[in-house]
C-alpha cells in the first residue's frame, strides 16, 4: 500500500500584512494539490485587497504593494469563503493538508473569516475532518537535536528541495509539500505506519512540547513573549480584531 507521503497531498500558504494573527490581513493565498510525487500540481491562487495599508516591511518580503493590490486584488469576503471551501474540499477528499507553521496561516484565515464572513474555520470541518501536516513541527520532533534555524528556506536546503520564488504563496506551498514528502522518506521507519489522522493527533502534543521548550528559553533570556501551545489553530481571543 502506498505510504501517505507518496500519495495525494494538498498544501496551503498565505502572504500577509504582518505577523500578528489577530490584527494582520491576508494579501495572497494559494492551495496546491498534487496526486503523487512528480505529477503536475494543480494550483489555486487568490490576490486580496485587504482594505488596510500594507506596511513597507511586508511589501519588502512578498513584493505586493498597496497600489498593486488595490488594482488587482479582490475584496476579502468572497476570497475567504473560497479558500475555506477549497480546504474543506481537501478534507472531504481525505487529502492531508500541508501547512508550514500551521498555527499562523490557519489562525489568520480563521480571523479573516470571523472578520468578513461572521463565521469560523472550524465550522467548515464539522462534517469532514482536516488532517494537517506541519513540516516545522515534524522536523523539530524527528530531528530535534539538529542546530540551526527551521524556516521554510532552511528546511528546503536541508531536505534538498528546490524553492523558486520564495514568499510567493504558491511557491512556498509547493515547497512545503515537497519537504513533507522528503521528510517522510528520510524518516520512513518512524512514519510509514502512521496515518495522517494519527500524525495530526501526535503533532498536537509535539507542538505543545516544542512551545513549552521555547517559552522556557524565552524566560531564561528575559523575554516576555508568550508562546501558544495550541496547534493547528489558536483559540479566538476575546479582544481579537
Amino acid at each position: 500500500m502506498t505510504c501517505w507521503y507518496e500519495g495525494p497531498l494538498a498544501a496551503f500558504d498565505t502572504e500577509t500584512t504582518g505577523v500578528d494573527v489577530e490584527t494582520d490581513r491576508i494579501v495572497s493565498a494559494a492551495v496546491v494539490v498534487q496526486d503523487a510525487p512528480g505529477t503536475r500540481p494543480r494550483v489555486s491562487r487568490w490576490l486580496v485587497n485587504p482594505g488596510v495599508p500594507v506596511p513597507e516591511s511586508a511589501t519588502a518580503v512578498h513584493g505586493l504593494t498597496d497600489e498593486h493590490l488595490q488594482r488587482n486584488g479582490r475584496w476579502p469576503a468572497p476570497v475567504m469563503y473560497e479558500i475555506a471551501e477549497k480546504l474543506a474540499e481537501q478534507a472531504a477528499m481525505h487529502r492531508p493538508l500541508v501547512v508550514m507553521n500551521a498555527p499562523f496561516d490557519l489562525t489568520l484565515l480563521d480571523r479573516e473569516l470571523r472578520r468578513h464572513r461572521a463565521s469560523s474555520l472550524e465550522g467548515w470541518f464539522e462534517s469532514c475532518t482536516l488532517h494537517v501536516l506541519d513540516p516545522r513541527v515534524l522536523d523539530k520532533h524527528l530531528d530535534r537535536y539538529r542546530k540551526g534555524r527551521r524556516r521554510l528556506t532552511d528546511l528546503c536546503e536541508h531536505y534538498g528541495v528546490t524553492l523558486e520564488g520564495a514568499h510567493d504563496a504558491a511557491a512556498d506551498a509547493l515547497a512545503a509539500l515537497d519537504v513533507v514528502r522528503a521528510l517522510g522518506r528520510r524518516f520512513a521507519a518512524r512514519l510509514e505506519r502512521l496515518s495522517p489522522a494519527e500524525l495530526h493527533t501526535l503533532q498536537t502534543g509535539w507542538h505543545a512540547a516544542q512551545a513549552r521548550g521555547l517559552q522556557a528559553w524565552f524566560a531564561r533570556s528575559g523575554t516576555d513573549e508568550v508562546v501558544s501551545t495550541q496547534w493547528p489553530l489558536r483559540p479566538e481571543l476575546p479582544a481579537a480584531a
